[in-house]
This record gives C-alpha cells, sequence and structure tokens, in this order.
C-alpha cells in the first residue's frame, strides 16, 4: 500500500465514523432505565482502524472523528464527554490487544472498549458536578457497554473477516509488524 491508498483509506474511515456517530446521535435510544446511554456504533470503525493501521494513523482516526462530529453537530460539552470516553476506550483497547494478545478475541477488545467509554464520560460528569456519586451510574453503563461492546465486536469481526480491502490493510499491517519485530530481535542479538 501506497502513502495515498492509506491516505484514501484513513479518510473513508474518518468519514465512516463520523456519519455513524451524527446518525446514532439522531436516533433516540429506547432504554429508559440507563438514560444517556448509547450503542457506540462509531467505535466499530475504530475497532476496525486498530486492526488494520498502525497507532498514530489509529489516533489520527480517532481525533478526526471527535473533531469532525462535534463541529458537525455537537456542543462544548459532547465534546468533552466524548474525548474522555473515546481516548480511554481507545488506550484500553489498545491496552488489552497487546497484552492478551491471541488470548483476546475482537469482540472482548470491544467490549473492554465499551466499559471503558462509560467510565470516561462518568468521571468528566462526576468532576463536572464535583461528586463521585455520579460513578454509582457506572454499573448500569457497563451493562450496556458490555452489551453493545460484544455487538460492534461482532460487526468489526465480521467486516475484518469478509471486506477484501479491510483485509489488504490487515495484512499489511501484519506483515510490517512482524518484520519490525525481526529487526528488533537480529539488533538485540
Amino acid at each position: 500500500m501506497n502513502r495515498t491508498q492509506k491516505m484514501i483509506y484513513i479518510s473513508l474511515l474518518s468519514a465512516q465514523a463520523v456519519i455513524l456517530g451524527l446518525v446514532e446521535r439522531s436516533i433516540p435510544f429506547p432504554f429508559a432505565f440507563a438514560p444517556g446511554a448509547k450503542l457506540g456504533v462509531a467505535n466499530l470503525i475504530i475497532i476496525v482502524a486498530i486492526y488494520t493501521l498502525p497507532l498514530k494513523d489509529s489516533f489520527k482516526l480517532v481525533w478526526m472523528r471527535l473533531l469532525m462530529t462535534t463541529l458537525l453537530g455537537g456542543t462544548l460539552s459532547t465534546f468533552l464527554y466524548s474525548t474522555a470516553g473515546a481516548l480511554l476506550s481507545y488506550f484500553g483497547m489498545l491496552i488489552v490487544k497487546f497484552v492478551g494478545g491471541k488470548k483476546v478475541s475482537i469482540i472482548g477488545i470491544s467490549a473492554a472498549g465499551g466499559i471503558l467509554h462509560n467510565l470516561g464520560q462518568l468521571i468528566v460528569a462526576s468532576t463536572i458536578a464535583q461528586t463521585w456519586t455520579v460513578l454509582l451510574y457506572l454499573p448500569v453503563l457497563s451493562s450496556m457497554g458490555i452489551l453493545s461492546g460484544i455487538a460492534i465486536g461482532i460487526a468489526a469481526n465480521f467486516l475484518i473477516e469478509h471486506v477484501s480491502t479491510i483485509q489488504k490493510f490487515r495484512n499489511d499491517l501484519e506483515k510490517k509488524s512482524t518484520k519490525h519485530t525481526k529487526n528488533a530481535f537480529k539488533s538485540v542479538s
């Protein structure tokens, strides 16, 4: 893959994440027992990016999605909540992916991201409210985060296994990481 192909791929993923985020924001959530809970459909694209792009490029994608979604239909408070949730979720998913290795599936990584996204948003809410009692809402949101994370993980797994362009970028990323690992072992020897 050349630089132009990679930039087009990142742009397409960014556009898809923004559109999914805006569409999800416009749909009222039917679960009255968990006000404020969302499915997190835009995280589908972030998970695909984690598995198909180098870290710095997937991180760019997270920021582009946050900025564009806020500019197209958000406020400062939605930006604060979204940023805290997205960054905690992103870094948490990366940690689970690298520490868990082959033992943790895409579905498990996505479920962890769902929980961490909610935790990040509740930390911002408790900071704004100046009370930690807001975190008592975490079990309710965590159950929703796990369920939506599983659903998003299943969808991401399907996309990664069945879309040829995504498979190509994943294979390229795996080749590069294998090459870097071999070079690191050679330099240590």
